[in-house]
């Protein structure tokens, strides 16, 4: 009983004192991974990535993709610098790939290291299109995703490690039951509905990024229904995946675009390219 009253001490002072607030939504998140930390071994492994990879170079699409980032970069960083946040991407080293892959895919790595494969192009259709993708995950990399991913793991195992040990004396049925339940009702309860928070964190900052880099945030709807087209409707239950589901998603996006409108406005941009 003293362990596990001190071990729950110890996880409430790791709550209070390791949140961060996000400048984009105002909330305290968890986070207990420094940028010192994680943003070298990402570089390192954006790096080692991008060795294997296909790497598309000097073409007008790879072009559109770097412009792209840095038009949405440039957005972030008008939006830190008017809300207080001057120097929040000192830290950050953005850069831009376009990667040979015929998936419909794009990923963010913490500091600012953007893929995006080949095979979204034709589902993006238009530069807005591409733009809606690579706010989305700019957006990941300036919420601080993966730290916060990183960190509710670990806290996912120091809670294994409690409970093992507050059922070290029962069965060993009893052991197995609670490591069973503890691993399905972690993920499916906690772990999964903390990514899709994200995902739809992701899309609203997105959107925001987007229309004040002069990118009309309602074409992000149109871009999921091109996505639905392209999966054939395939997707596990939402409450099994950690994505929301792509009606999810064109339903939230349909009702955020005029609050990004909104917010554009506020920084002279009226009119969308």
């Amino acid at each position: 009983m003293k362990f596990k009253n001190t071990f729950l001490g110890l996880m409430a002072l790791l709550l209070v004192v390791s949140c961060k607030t996000n400048p984009f939504t105002g909330e305290s998140n968890l986070n207990f991974v420094s940028n010192d930390q994680l943003f070298p071994a990402s570089f390192e492994q954006y790096n080692q990535f991008l060795n294997e990879a296909e790497v598309v170079r000097g073409t007008e699409e790879a072009r559109m993709v770097q412009n792209l980032g840095q038009d949405i970069v440039n957005a972030a960083e008008r939006f830190l610098n008017a809300n207080g946040y001057q120097g929040f991407m000192n830290d950050f080293r953005w850069e831009f790939n376009l990667v040979k892959d015929e998936q419909a895919n794009a990923f963010a790595m913490p500091g600012g290291k953007v893929v995006i494969y080949t095979g979204i192009i034709d589902v993006a259709q238009t530069k807005t299109g591409l733009a809606t993708v690579m706010a989305h995950e700019i957006a990941h990399a300036l919420a601080d995703h993966g730290a916060q991913r990183m960190s509710a793991a670990q806290l996912q195992q120091l809670g294994a490690v409690a409970g093992s040990v507050a059922v070290s004396g029962e069965s060993r049925s009893t052991q197995q039951i609670f490591a069973q339940a503890y691993g399905l009702g972690t993920t499916v309860g906690v772990m999964l509905p903390f990514s899709r928070s994200h995902e739809a964190e992701a899309d609203r900052i997105g959107l925001t990024l987007m229309a004040i880099a002069g990118y009309d945030p309602r074409e992000a709807p149109e871009l999921w229904k091109r996505m639905q087209e392209n999966s054939n409707g395939q997707a596990p239950p939402e409450f099994l995946s950690t994505h929301p589901s792509t009606q999810s998603r064109i339903n939230n996006l349909t009702q955020w675009a005029p609050e990004a409108i909104e917010e554009a406005r506020k920084y002279g941009v009226t009119n969308f390219k």
